[in-house]
């Protein structure tokens, strides 16, 4: 075998190896970014956390990443605390995140105003995420609450579909430019 083929074939393995490395490094990081809920282990509320995606990814192209959180809803106070809640995020790493829990708790509502399936009416939510109202406030976004916050929300608010809820944030916002119709019987179901 001559030098040539030899350095082409060194190449090759190497190529192979670096792509690997990375591919293991981008699979670690999707799977350990985005916002997750945990209860606080020292005050047994909920608390909104990030995990140090980025790092673990490159931890990962070398070894076994290791989890620590990058940013804490009870963070400066408790900055220095144990982090004691990575445990409940190792073992519901996918039932951790907020988006997640989020369409979990939609799954099965019902819009409080026109009665459709939240689900069903936003299937790919992007852009058109469904909200949140009671009887006196105006719908807002799930995404527009504080993440430690929803599991309260989520105890006295009604599911909104983001067409309702656009309406209804524009009739409270401009009430001398709509004309009602007398009301449906799938109208607001407190």
């Amino acid at each position: 075998m001559d030098t040539m083929a030899l350095g082409y074939m060194l190449a090759g393995i190497v190529s192979i190896g670096v792509g690997y490395a990375a591919v293991r490094g981008w699979k670690t990081y999707r799977r350990l970014r985005g916002q997750r809920l945990v209860t606080c282990p020292e005050n047994h509320q909920p608390a909104a956390v990030s995990l140090a995606a980025r790092a673990a990814a490159r931890e990962a192209i070398v070894g076994q990443p290791h989890l620590h959180l990058a940013e804490c809803s009870r963070w400066p106070e408790r900055r220095d605390c144990a982090q004691g809640c990575l445990e409940q995020i190792q073992s519901n790493l996918e039932g951790s995140l907020v988006r997640n829990i989020v369409a979990q708790w939609y799954a099965d509502k019902r819009c409080a105003y026109c009665g459709r399936s939240v689900a069903a009416s936003e299937p790919v939510w992007g852009d058109h995420k469904p909200a949140l109202a009671t009887p006196t406030d105006a719908p807002v976004e799930w995404d527009n609450v504080p993440a430690e916050k929803l599991p309260a929300m989520f105890q006295n608010h009604l599911p909104v579909c983001w067409s309702c809820q656009i309406k209804e944030s524009f009739r409270r916002r401009f009430p001398e430019l709509v004309t009602d119709r007398p009301p449906s019987k799938a109208r607001l179901r407190f």
